[in-house]
């Protein structure tokens, strides 16, 4: 895969806001609500698929290189076995298919564009509370049963989940209609 210095540019872009908005977090148990997972959608439906998710796999590498890029300031490889780990592998995998959902028919449209960041949401989810809920358990020793980890990983965040997929939404459907940022 050759990537333009456009591209690039644009994946060093979003890796960093993504970046930032792990740092805009308001701590909540186990996983802090932050403006990570809307930067993640936004990467994977302006990028689309393959520039989307490699903006996360940069953000995640450099994460766990020791940079203190993740939510609560935090880096290196100890943080494999924080809680919030498994939420970074979803944005990955989140990215890359709201860009493929996105970029999949023949136009963009908000209906589309909406109906990708939520699978791209529940994906974050898909990944985040299993491995949430292995760490507590076995990692940290903690009791924890599944619906109590839903309830702390995944409820009380689907509000918040839902204006950001909204939010998402309105500003790719503009920035789609008005300008094409990079040809999937």
């Amino acid at each position: 895969m050759k990537i333009t210095t456009k591209e690039m540019i644009l994946i060093s872009l979003f890796t960093a806001l993504t970046a930032i908005g792990a740092f805009l977090s308001i701590p909540l148990g186990d996983v802090p609500i932050t403006l990570q997972s809307m930067f993640t959608i936004l990467a994977g439906l302006l990028l689309g698929p393959k520039l989307g998710a490699l903006s996360q796999i940069v953000y995640v590498l450099l994460g766990l290189s020791g940079m203190r890029i993740f939510a609560g300031f935090s880096g290196g490889p100890q943080c494999i076995f924080k809680p919030s780990f498994g939420f970074l592998i979803g944005f990955i995998f989140a990215a890359y298919v709201v860009g493929k959902i996105s970029h999949g028919g023949k136009s963009i449209g908000f209906k589309r564009i909406f109906l990708a960041t939520l699978a791209g949401t529940f994906v974050i989810y898909l990944f985040g509370l299993p491995y949430m809920y292995i760490i507590l358990n076995n990692v940290m020793g903690k009791a924890v049963p599944m619906s109590t980890a839903i309830k702390t990983g995944c409820l009380i965040f689907l509000p918040g989940d839902m204006l950001k997929a909204i939010l998402s939404s309105l500003v790719a459907s503009r920035v789609v209609t008005k300008i094409n940022i990079v040809n999937p």
